[in-house]
């Protein structure tokens, strides 16, 4: 099969990976000149765990290429996998769909025999059918179908979700379709559950999915809040919730909120659109609400831990919105970092991933350390903000000796609070 991927983001670069594993022959197509180049030129424009090896194995094979011609990527192609930003519109905050629509009008001039016209872009519902009617309105004789294709791909663990999905969820309206799917999906045959479902379902899935995950999050963050008060530790509690098979361990870890490419916009998405249909889904909007506002508590809390200290400079774990990636999206982290530089506070920052990413959006405004330990030195308060494994192996009690107060604000309970309070620290978690 012979399989175009439109866009090179965190959810197309790799899924063209991963399917070019398969055998297929995978072109990508970028309007991105210098992003193209780079790629071409056998040097990844995004950091995933383990993307790095495959990249080089398939793009030495001749499996994956790229290029920054529509007509070049899609002509001849079985299935063309639309994965381009659909980020909030600056303005309404729905979906911008300029970028799906734009590559739907392009793609329709030079599709030829029958082609699948898959959406991986999470997109509102109804999207499929304007993608449809636009392919029609430029290309009257194209043979095409529309589906579906939602993706479910974390990002820092993107390459692992595609070879190990929870399920492949795909909206065909037609066996035709189905019918291609399950031949691109035929590798994953054996790992997975494939569900057909309407394309308007399929639509709906993703969004449904992480406005719920989003909920998880909120909800175990409230938590925190109650077990502050009430004097229960948050971890212990989400350890009991966890083993209820009904609720799940996942995304029971209290922190700073969400934030990243997905939840953000996924659930204002979803929020506008049961606007739009007359449904009020006071859940997700609470969520909303409530998210935005723990990421200034938690500034709020920072500074409570050098309220005593004029000039204090403050040392910050993670920049990130999470940690296997270097994406700063709504990070949790940088919103954060904003706060605490509206009161003037002195920050230095250090990320194993995102420094780069966080320069761009920050500027100098704080500074970067080059090592973790540096966060340490003649700080007066460290704050983790973003949950790097390998700050776990930081040796804390001996880097407190650096510091001008030992005093630890730990936003992703990472830890052990009371070894760090018998070397003299000062330390705060969450929900505890």
């Amino acid at each position: 099969m012979k399989i175009a991927i439109v866009g090179t983001g965190y959810v197309g670069l790799p899924s063209g990976v991963g399917l070019a594993s398969f055998g297929y022959d995978v072109v990508c197509v970028d309007k991105d000149e210098t992003k193209v180049q780079m790629l071409q030129n056998g040097k990844l424009t995004l950091y995933e765990d383990g993307l790095g090896e495959l990249f080089e194995k398939v793009t030495k094979d001749g499996k994956l290429k790229f290029t920054t011609s529509m007509k070049e990527g899609v002509q001849d192609a079985d299935v063309v996998i639309l994965a381009v930003g659909t980020p909030p519109h600056p303005e309404t905050k729905e979906a911008d769909m300029r970028y799906v629509y734009a590559a739907a009008e392009e793609l329709a001039q030079y599709i030829t025999g029958y082609t699948v016209i898959a959406d991986k872009s999470t997109v509102p519902v109804g999207t499929g059918d304007m993608v449809e009617s636009i392919i029609k309105k430029v290309n009257s004789q194209a043979d095409f179908d529309v589906v579906s294709l939602p993706e479910f791909l974390r990002e820092g663990y993107a390459l692992y979700d595609f070879f190990n999905p929870d399920r492949v969820v795909v909206g065909a309206n037609t066996k035709r379709a189905e019918d291609v799917l399950r031949k691109l999906y035929e590798p994953l045959a054996n790992k997975t559950q494939m569900l057909f479902v309407k394309r308007k379902s399929a639509e709906t899935i993703k969004y449904a999915s992480n406005a719920f995950l989003a909920m998880k999050i909120h909800y175990i963050n409230e938590m925190a809040n109650f077990c502050e008060k009430a004097g229960a530790d948050i971890d212990e509690v989400a350890k009991g919730m966890g083993l209820d098979k009904r609720i799940g361990n996942r995304f029971l870890n209290a922190g700073p909120g969400y934030g990243g490419s997905c939840f953000p916009k996924d659930t204002m998405a979803m929020a506008l659109m049961a606007q739009k249909f007359g449904v009020d889904m006071t859940l997700i909007k609470r969520t909303i609400e409530g998210n935005k506002a723990r990421k200034k508590d938690m500034a709020e809390r920072i500074l409570a831990m050098v309220n005593d200290i004029k000039d204090a400079k403050i040392g910050v774990l993670g920049l990130a919105f999470k940690d296997g990636t270097d994406d700063v999206r709504e990070s949790p982290a940088l919103e954060i970092v904003s706060h605490l530089l509206d009161k003037n506070a002195n920050i230095v920052a250090f990320d194993y991933k995102a420094t780069e990413n966080a320069r761009k959006v920050l500027g100098s405004k704080i500074e970067y350390a080059a090592t973790p330990d540096k966060v340490f030195e003649n700080t007066d308060v460290v704050a983790v903000l973003t949950e790097w494994s390998d700050f776990k192996k930081l040796d804390v009690a001996d880097l407190g000796q650096k510091m001008c107060h030992k005093r630890l604000i730990d936003l992703r309970n990472l830890f052990d609070g009371d070894k760090l309070k018998q070397v003299g620290f000062i330390y705060k978690k969450i929900g505890i």
